[in-house]
This record gives structure tokens, sequence and C-alpha cells, in this order.
């Protein structure tokens, strides 16, 4: 079958992956279940306001849109989980204390991430709202790295930012539009020839940090730089200083992190501390997660929030196939101690695969054993070599 038969950037999982795609889902989600997450499964599609958190311009591109025939109001698919997550939050839990959920599902992209990136991720993430502190963060950050520790990514480089030093030069600057956004995506980029270029006329000391932003990456030592550089806001020292309690938090978790102070931006709604995580053989972050402190106020309930995400998908394809299990071949007769012995065995937690036609492909099937009828009534034996 040729692959033209469906969009671009959309496939199918056959029974090897989709195995090992589902097999990494229940084992994440079993490990989130031993933090103490609940798990959530906000649906597909639901109304597009609900789907969109504040001037998510970019988010709003990502998001297929369609009218309900039902109420004539805008429909959106949704593109990320968590805008669901936080109405669930702020709406239907209306939780006082901390609350820890965790999801997996679908999302549908209307453009891909990258070229060989698919429009039809399978996100996977964990939040935690009503705690500020910086033990929330840690607690995520410790959760990802074991998350991708159990689908065998050991050896990862974890960067880590904060948006609220943009946020803070940007303001303080008085940047709005257009020229706020290319100066954003400039930073990003480490482009500083542009961000030279963008940032003329600004007040010096904005000026100055905005470009020295791109400069600032490395070990620890970084944050002392930046103190060195960045202008003296409220702002800034606050962000500074989250940066230096995660730190030292990590470090005391044998966690060391990487700080780049120009990684902005980990989703569309972040507002401070953002990670990222990258492995060798991926060519983009396989996980990305932060702070999203104003993810509830559309819903009016603005909690502290922080959490990150994953695409089984795209974490998934690099690694080992999970061999199917090993089946039990049975005939296909009216026989009711035949149904018995199926029942008990497949009760046991055994594969048992009725044999259905003439043509049987015994490695097609996985199968190993069969049941066959002896005069001490069915019997598991194995099947001898071809």
């Amino acid at each position: 079958m040729r692959n033209w038969i469906l969009p671009e950037n959309i496939a199918d999982l056959l029974p090897p992956n989709a195995r090992r795609v589902e097999s990494l889902r229940r084992a994440m989600l079993d490990l989130f279940a031993s933090f103490g997450y609940e798990l959530v499964q906000p649906p597909l599609i639901e109304y597009v306001d609900s789907l969109l958190t504040r001037e998510d311009a970019a988010l709003d591109l990502k998001t297929f849109k369609l009218t309900d025939q039902l109420s004539g109001r805008q429909l959106g698919l949704r593109a990320d989980i968590t805008p669901q997550v936080a109405r669930i939050d702020a709406h239907l839990l209306n939780r006082q204390g901390v609350a820890r959920l965790c999801y997996a599902g679908a999302t549908v992209h209307t453009l891909p991430d990258g070229i060989m990136a698919s429009r039809e991720p399978l996100q996977l993430g964990g939040e935690i709202y009503g705690f500020a502190g910086v033990a929330a963060d840690v607690e995520v950050v410790e959760l990802m790295l074991e998350s991708l520790k159990l689908a065998g990514v050991a050896d990862v480089h974890l960067d880590i930012g904060h948006i609220g030093l943009f946020l803070a030069l940007a303001d303080a600057a008085g940047l709005v539009g257009e020229t706020r956004e290319a100066i954003f995506l400039a930073i990003q980029q480490k482009d500083v020839p542009t961000l030279s270029v963008l940032s003329q006329g600004l007040a010096p000391a904005m000026r100055q940090g905005l470009v020295a932003l791109p400069t600032l990456y490395g070990d620890v030592a970084v944050l002392a730089a930046a103190r060195r550089v960045l202008p003296d806001l409220p702002e800034i020292d606050a962000a500074l200083r989250s940066l230096e309690a995660l730190s030292e938090a990590l470090a005391a978790r044998g966690i060391t992190p990487y700080f780049d102070l120009a990684e902005l931006r980990s989703g569309y709604y972040h507002t401070g501390l953002v990670f990222a995580v990258y492995a060798e053989g991926w060519a983009n972050a396989i996980a990305r997660g932060g702070r999203y402190d104003a993810v509830g106020v559309q819903f009016g309930r603005p909690r502290p929030a922080t959490g990150f995400s994953v695409d089984l998908k795209e974490l998934a394809w690099r690694l080992p196939s999970q061999p199917a299990r090993l089946a039990i071949l049975a005939p296909d007769r009216l026989d009711a101690s035949l149904a018995d012995s199926i029942r008990a065995l497949r009760a046991a937690g055994e594969t048992v695969v009725v044999k259905l036609g003439e043509v049987i492909d015994v490695e097609e099937l996985h199968a190993d054993r069969e049941l066959v009828e002896t005069a001490a009534g069915w019997q598991v034996v194995t099947i001898a070599p071809a």
C-alpha cells in the first residue's frame, strides 16, 4: 500500500511500532502513578477558545478548526493538551491544594514542527498545579529524566533557561508587536548580528542585556555572569534567583544542568523556568517543559503550574522493538472442554490464538506451542520445528 493514501506527515503505526509505543506509554504512566500523578483524559475536540491560552498566535496557527453542527460555534482539534488540563484543574477538580495530573493522548497539528515530524504526535506529560516553589520544578525535572531513562535514553543533555529574563528586558525597553517578536526570535536563534540591528535605538542597558542573552550559556557560572551584564531589574533578579535555587536543588540529586539563557520557550504559554532535553540521535529536543503560571487565567483561576511533555512516537522510534508475546495455537472446534482450556490459559496470562482457515503461518502468529487433545484432556505441547 502506497503512502500517498495518507496526508503528508501522517502515518500508520504497524504492529512492531505500535507495540513499542504502547509498551512505553503504559510503563511511563505507571511511573507517573508512583510519583502520585493522577491520569486525566481530555477530549480530542472542544471549543477552540478553550484550547488557546492568552495570545498564542503560534498555537492558534497550529490548531485545526471546524464548525460545530450542533451549536454553530467553532471547534478545534487539540494541538496541545496542557490548556485542557489547566481547564480541568480550574473548573472540574477545583482543588485548593496541589494537584498532580498526567495524560497521554493524540494531538493534531496543521503544520509539522520539522521536516520529518509527525502532524499527529502522541503527547504524554505530567503537570503540577497549585505550588509556586522550586520544589515542584525539581520534581518535574526529576520525573522527566526518570521517564527518559525508562525509555532507554540515559545519556541526556538538560538545558535550562528562563523566559522571565526576556520578558523583563522587553517590557523595560517598551518592545511591542512585530519588533518584540523579531527580537525574541533572534535571541532564540542566537543571531547576534540581527539582534544588534533590531535593538538599535533602545536604552543602552536594555540593548546590552538583550544582545547578551544569546551569549550566556554554559555551566552554573553563567548565572553569575548574567548578574554582571544584565540590568538591575527586580524581575531579572527574581528569575536568576529561581535558576540558582533550581541548580542547587538538582545538584543535590546528582543532576548537572546546562544553562542557556536564550532557551526562551518550551511551549506556547510559558512564563518562567523552561527546560529541554537533548540526546544523541535526535535532531530536536526529546522532552520539553517549564513553568506556566498564567495558563489558567482564561479559566478564571490562574494557579501556579509546571510540567513537561514528550512525543511518544518520536521518542519510541529509535528504541529496540518489543518482542511480541509468544502464543499458543488452538484448533477451531466446537468443544466445551477446549473452550474451558482456552479461557483458563488466557486467565493465566497466556496468549491463545484460535487457528482460522487452513493456512497457518506459525511465525506470523508468534506461536511456539499448541493445544493438543490427549487421553488426559487438552494439553499444551511445544510445536516441533519445521
